[in-house]
């Protein structure tokens, strides 16, 4: 097969050129379009269901909440198995699929069995799902310089301003805010006036709710001009809400301010963001939709960044704390450095051993045909450039090396014995192998043929013996 095959190539020298080529073609828009990351994707295929009731204890967050879930998302078809994580205020519930799930026809199936089991969850607690991103979905870590801007401004330009702009960069999952102080108006209610003007905290919080609100009215019309009736009661100072009446005792009205301590405060943290040393920072993590070209969506997320700074606060920009980039800069520039280092080690090679310029060619043209056509075979198994696989194909090109040395060596050397006989025949003289070689047509009498030859010299007939 292998003899036919190469008689098959030597006679079709165009049409192999011709495949060639076009195979190296392909390779090269194979790795221009293909997917390229740093860090392989070994993550397993779930979905991530959270859940916040925030003030209640894990304890009851696992009985009320995560518990339910667990039970109830277990049924779902091709499910490994489900874990459930609980912690104040927030639970975490994460479903494992199997490997060949379509992740987006896996969530569609979460979502159908979440509208069923939100019934038996508390009331006012809704379950959503978390990004469609992976565990190595964080591609680029971000903080916001602002020198003179406290913490809880730098989060709000976060979350109302860069948070919005970034997300609509294609491939991006979502921007996870860190960081600061999340503003809001805190009440903080007394006990005792509570029960000295006969009120509740049931009472207070719909009292403040009611206030906070807008209702529409109607349209009509007077003298030919149309008037739209509204109400604006959405509260926007401290001040506002302290005069909000609870009730009225003696025709002299009850405020929350004759009950509780109203200030504007940031929201309780449960931990900090420390940069370097030098103090909090806020910022921000891109995380990386399923299935996107890691590389791109970097170099996207940036020009948007450029775009988003000019919106910025005067002295606020954006200072990138990690960016997989670099990483990824590194593992194709390392795949580079490593092919032009083994086409000038073949070339010296072959040329200093065979001294045959056009054997190291024909060997330096198979090691990028051989590379392009590995890149093919990537995206056609859904298979992202990263670290592991760029150094699979880094040490493969060792073993395309030694084979195309060891064939052109092989050939060089079949082909000198050939021309040798071809030139003993046209000659006259007896086709003499080069020393060392030993023709492979035995005698039956002595173990050696007709003008065989050893080492360069004939071989003698054997001697008749007389019985």
């Amino acid at each position: 097969m292998i003899e036919g095959l190469m008689k098959f190539s030597l006679r079709n020298r165009f049409m192999v050129l011709l495949l060639a080529s076009g195979l190296f073609g392909w390779g090269v828009y194979s790795v221009k379009t293909g997917k390229i990351d740093a860090i392989p994707d070994l993550s397993e295929n779930q979905v991530i269901v959270f859940t916040e009731w925030m003030g209640r204890s894990p304890q009851l967050i696992e009985d009320q909440i995560t518990y339910p879930l667990v039970t109830n998302l277990q049924g779902l078809p091709q499910v490994k198995y489900v874990r459930g994580t609980s912690m104040f205020g927030m639970s975490f519930v994460y479903v494992i699929f199997n490997d060949d799930t379509e992740v987006y026809w896996a969530r569609e199936r979460v979502l159908e069995r979440l509208n069923y089991a939100a019934r038996l969850l508390p009331g006012g607690v809704s379950p959503t799902l978390g990004p469609d991103g992976t565990g190595v979905g964080h591609i680029l870590w971000y903080t916001l310089e602002a020198p003179g801007m406290d913490l809880g401004e730098q989060r709000a330009v976060q979350d109302w301003y860069v948070k919005f702009g970034l997300q609509n960069v294609p491939g991006v999952a979502e921007i996870a805010s860190f960081g600061g102080f999340q503003k809001q108006y805190q009440v903080t209610l007394d006990p005792n006036k509570l029960t000295y003007y006969g009120l509740s905290v049931p009472q207070v919080i719909g009292a403040i709710r009611a206030n906070n609100n807008e209702a529409g009215g109607r349209k009509f019309e007077l003298s030919g001009i149309g008037y739209i009736i509204k109400t604006t009661g959405y509260l926007q100072s401290v001040e506002q809400i302290q005069n909000i009446p609870l009730k009225t005792l003696s025709t002299v009205p009850v405020r929350v301010a004759d009950v509780a301590t109203v200030q504007m405060t940031g929201e309780t943290r449960l931990g900090i963001f420390d940069l370097n040393g030098q103090g909090e920072a806020v910022g921000g993590i891109v995380v990386m939709r399923y299935g996107e070209n890691a590389d791109e969506v970097i170099g996207n997320v940036k020009q948007k960044m450029e775009e988003v700074a000019k919106g910025l606060p005067e002295g606020v920009k954006f200072n990138i704390v990690y960016d997989r980039s670099g990483l990824i800069q590194e593992s194709v520039a390392s795949i580079q450095h490593t092919l032009i280092e083994e086409m000038i080690v073949v070339s010296l090679v072959v040329i200093l051993f065979l001294l045959h310029w056009r054997s190291a060619v024909s060997i330096i043209i198979q090691i990028p045909i051989t590379i392009a056509t590995s890149f093919i075979l990537l995206n056609a198994f859904d298979i992202s450039s990263n670290i592991m696989s760029l150094t699979g194909i880094a040490l493969a090109i060792g073993v395309i090396v030694d084979n195309g040395i060891i064939m052109a060596e092989n050939a060089y050397k079949n082909l000198a014995v050939r021309q040798a006989e071809l030139t003993a025949t046209r000659n006259g003289e007896p086709a003499v192998p080069p020393s060392g070689t030993v023709n492979d047509t035995p005698s039956a009498t002595n173990g050696h043929g007709k003008g065989d030859y050893i080492n360069g010299q004939p071989v003698p007939e054997p001697t008749p013996q007389t019985r």
